[in-house]
């Protein structure tokens, strides 16, 4: 939608108040200047809006007394869907401007239900609990995911300009494969034509998109979600990884997130290789897969899976086990170091 139509309906909802308003103050709220919203005025006139004028000092617009928009034409399950959606879209961080754009957006859709329906959903909304805590967005400009959606599609390079984490600017020509939201963060990613590389990128760091003059084809294998997944993985933390998980890899792929990190086939079973800030933490989600492995890098990965089966031994031989003589100790542990 053009910036000149938006505010044109922007006008449009300003009159639906009923009362009077002037043109000084629809310019203030519009941000354009009188001569334009009475241009803004003649054509929602042109539209068959019956959009009244006054003239003189203190002179405004208004809609016709009596006159009404046609009402939303929602059947009940297809409100609820809607209201729904909208909810569920601001707890999760999908909206682009934050909470602001959402329940605007509901207050709009409510306003125009029949009122019977609109305290029903209402109720609903009143008494509804959700389970997932309202996530701490990082929302990104309508323009910007539109920018790039449009562009992914026209298969044409888009020109960013882009704030890294450590404040440096730059402008990049990306051909764009794909758009992933995760964890209230949108991202983009594709071939980042001065580095020559696949790159990705956080939208709210985007502070503007234009089109460039290059074409593309995306690869035909290329997964955005994976990619996206396994860049928030390799962040530099502080210690490598690699694991041999003894299972199969739609297995490994079913129980493991794609932010865990890389999952590939392995002559005895699935690699991963990931990155790990702690590497008590990494032992303790080994030993909760329930699957055997061998530890390839690093050895003191193997050093905390040790110390981890240890300080889960004497916790058994605390309780039931100790009336009864001890285990003898592990001589091929399910686990070592490559």
């Amino acid at each position: 939608m053009s910036r000149p139509t938006a505010r044109v309906l922007a006008l449009l909802e300003l009159l639906q108040t009923g009362r009077q308003r002037t043109v000084g103050d629809l310019a203030a709220l519009l941000e354009v200047d009188e001569r334009t919203v009475r241009r803004y005025a003649e054509h929602l006139a042109d539209l068959g809006i019956p959009v009244e004028s006054r003239r003189g000092r203190y002179g405004g617009y208004r809609l016709a007394p009596g006159h009404k928009l046609p009402p939303l034409m929602l059947t009940d399950d297809e409100a609820v869907a809607v209201v729904l959606g909208l909810t569920v879209a601001e707890r999760a961080g999908v909206a682009t401007t934050g909470q602001a754009a959402t329940a605007s957006a509901l207050a709009k859709v409510s306003r125009v239900l029949p009122r019977a329906l609109s305290r029903r959903i209402d109720s609903l909304l009143a008494t509804a609990q959700f389970t997932a805590p309202v996530r701490a967005t990082a929302p990104a400009g309508a323009d910007t995911l539109l920018g790039l959606a449009s562009a992914a599609e026209a298969r044409r390079t888009a020109v960013i300009a882009y704030t890294a984490w450590d404040g440096r600017a730059s402008r990049r020509e990306l051909d764009v494969y794909g758009l992933v939201l995760h964890s209230g963060r949108w991202y983009v990613t594709g071939h980042d034509r001065g580095r020559d590389d696949v790159r990705t990128f956080r939208l709210d760091r985007i502070a503007s998109v234009e089109q460039g003059g290059g074409s593309y084809v995306v690869p035909a294998d290329f997964d955005a979600r994976a990619q996206v997944l396994s860049g928030i993985a390799a962040v530099a933390w502080a210690h490598e990884v690699s694991v041999v998980l003894r299972t199969s890899l739609a297995d490994a792929r079913e129980r493991l997130p794609g932010s865990v990190g890389r999952l590939t086939e392995h002559v005895d079973g699935v690699l991963l290789e990931t990155r790990a800030e702690r590497l008590d933490g990494m032992a303790r989600m080994l030993a909760g897969l329930g699957w055997d492995f061998e530890v390839l890098a690093p050895d003191a990965l193997c050093d905390e899976v040790l110390l981890l089966a240890d300080r889960l031994r004497t916790g058994a031989a605390r309780g039931a086990g100790a009336a009864r003589p001890a285990d003898p100790p592990l001589t091929n542990p399910p686990f070592r170091v490559g």
